[in-house]
């Protein structure tokens, strides 16, 4: 291809001469000289007359052949005759493929620009390098330019937070919900920030919001008048929540109605199409069955044994043992089956009856054996939280007691459980009481029951 065809090819429509093609190791150089008509003089827009000099400038063009491309072009300088002009230099633009203080060309900029609004920062820079761009992170978000805010609201404003950083900084999107454009970013989620918008901004009939209570707030401040109504994505999300709870935590009665329901006969045959099984709602501790079983097939297959696995995750080894040799599937089906009221639920009513009636009498351990035969299988820690304060408190300290027994001398304590010990068993043989000090017996003791204090216990 000739320099002429290769003109035709770069510079169609440009008042550009080419004069020299170069191919380096970093792509193709190309050396062009500017020949357009005089401009104007862009501070006072008079024609210039005069060429003050000329200088080379490089500018980054589009690939060709997947080779990078680079134009030399040389500029000419012009003098602003009119006095009163504050310049008094200026260098010529050659229209669509320069401006000022500009080191690419006007077609590579647009490229730039429609990558850095599609991918934004370090994609676009990726991309960039894909294509032979010469383009960096820094240069493809300074292309982009901030909208134009409407001095009115839109009719109907839609606003919602998102995270600049998820868990650290969060700011404020408002769109337009009819034409589904956005309007404007604030930089933080605070009500007086969007209370000055509003105030700044008047015009907004219906405010589509979610339930945050700084965006309520700034509303009744800055737009009185303007109905609030909850978007409807919350509103799903929200229903779909209570639903799961509610059936969550009725699914014993719901399983129990499900199989007191007899199966009726159809009057007629009826083809039936099997639907497939629906997945079940993943919730937290599925999740976290999940992840740990997934933790923990991952360390084994590595050959880690299980007190090493226990110990990195935090784990008991039991636990870990169990992920190891059940199957998933199980594993999930028994965290689903787990009442979020606990094993006590169906069992807490009886339980508050039975230390009602008996004015607390009754201890935890018998409440505990009478539920156990119903089938609880739980712990005793639950029962005890619902027996009164009578029932488990300790004894009032201002109530008489029986004086406390005189220490035993040190060691002495082994030595009377031992005698005690002894004497009961003689006693037991003999059939004769056992007395119930040191000493000569003086009269028979009424039973044979061992006193820890005559033993010299402490």
């Amino acid at each position: 291809m000739g320099v002429e065809s290769l003109a035709d090819v770069l510079f169609s429509g440009f008042d550009v001469r080419l004069t020299r093609v170069t191919e380096a190791a970093e792509g193709l150089v190309v050396e062009a000289v500017a020949c357009g008509p005089p401009p104007r003089c862009p501070g006072c827009n008079s024609q210039a007359a005069k060429v003050h000099s000329s200088y080379e400038r490089a500018l980054a063009g589009l690939p060709v052949n997947d080779r990078s491309l680079t134009v030399r072009l040389r500029d000419r300088r012009f003098f602003c005759d009119r006095g009163r002009c504050p310049r008094r230099t200026f260098v010529e633009q050659v229209a669509q493929l320069s401006e000022r203080y500009r080191r690419s060309s006007l077609g590579l900029k647009q490229w730039q620009h429609a990558v850095a609004v599609k991918l934004g920062g370090r994609p676009g820079q990726r991309l960039c390098r894909r294509l032979r761009l010469k383009a960096g992170r820094t240069r493809l978000l300074g292309l982009l330019t901030e909208p134009a805010v409407p001095e009115q609201a839109p009719s109907v404003l839609g606003v919602d937070d998102f995270a600049f950083r998820k868990g650290k900084r969060y700011g404020t999107l408002l769109v337009d919900v009819e034409s589904g454009r956005v309007v404007d970013v604030l930089r933080d989620r605070e009500c007086d920030t969007f209370a000055a918008w509003l105030t700044a901004h008047p015009g907004a009939e219906i405010i589509c919001r979610d339930r945050a209570t700084a965006y309520s707030k700034a509303i009744k401040q800055a737009a009185p008048d303007a109905l609030e109504v909850a978007d409807r994505w919350h509103l799903l999300q929200n229903l779909g929540a209570a639903v799961e709870k509610t059936c969550h935590q009725h699914r014993s009665c719901l399983r129990k109605h499900a199989e007191d329901e007899t199966e009726v006969p159809l009057a007629a045959t009826v083809t039936i199409t099997e639907l497939p099984p629906a997945e079940p709602p993943r919730t937290q501790i599925t999740e976290r069955t999940r992840q740990r079983h997934a933790d923990i097939h991952r360390l084994v297959n590595a050959d880690w044994t299980i007190s090493a696995i226990a110990r990195r995750l935090h784990l008991d080894r039991k636990t870990v043992r169990r992920f190891r040799d059940t199957d998933l599937d199980i594993l999930l089906a028994s965290a689903r089956d787990r009442r979020p009221t606990g094993v006590l639920a169906p069992f807490k009513a009886y339980a508050t009856a039975r230390f009602t009636d008996t004015g607390g009498s009754i201890t935890a351990p018998q409440v505990l054996a009478e539920i156990r035969a119903q089938g609880y299988r739980g712990s005793v820690q639950a029962i005890r939280k619902l027996s009164p304060p009578s029932a488990t408190a300790p004894p009032n300290p201002s109530a008489p007691t029986s004086p406390a027994p005189a220490r035993s001398p040190r060691g002495s304590c082994a030595a009377g459980k031992t005698s005690a010990r002894k004497t009961m068993n003689d006693s037991s043989k003999s059939g004769s009481p056992a007395p119930t000090s040191p000493g000569p017996v003086t009269s028979p003791a009424p039973s044979t029951t061992w006193s820890p204090t005559a033993a010299g216990t402490c």
